[in-house]
């Protein structure tokens, strides 16, 4: 199992609510129906004067991945890029489930 991580950070707080709220139920809800993915999980970090939050997807394996990756990803990206350009910063790791 992998987990594919983003992590945002909110560079303009004032978008706070409104990006959680389109996350849980714009975004979120569309990658999850590409059907690549088992599982989300939504994560902040507990850091102080900062607001990140890192945005977990659980599926079955890389080939996985690759294809939601190649077929899905730049569009949905592209979309978050289009609401809140140059409100956030983000960067993605993988993760791989050992146990």
């Amino acid at each position: 199992m992998i987990i594919y991580n983003v992590t945002i950070s909110l560079v303009d707080q004032s978008i706070h609510q409104d990006w959680l709220k389109w996350m849980k139920e714009i975004h979120i809800p569309e990658v999850m129906d590409t059907g690549y993915f088992i599982d989300n999980k939504i994560c902040r970090l507990l850091v102080e004067d900062e607001i990140t939050y890192a945005i977990q997807y659980t599926c079955k394996d890389m080939d996985t991945l690759n294809e939601y990756q190649e077929k899905f990803a730049p569009q949905l990206q592209e979309e978050h890029n289009k609401r809140y350009r140059g409100k956030f910063g983000a960067f993605r790791t993988l993760l791989k489930i050992i146990h």
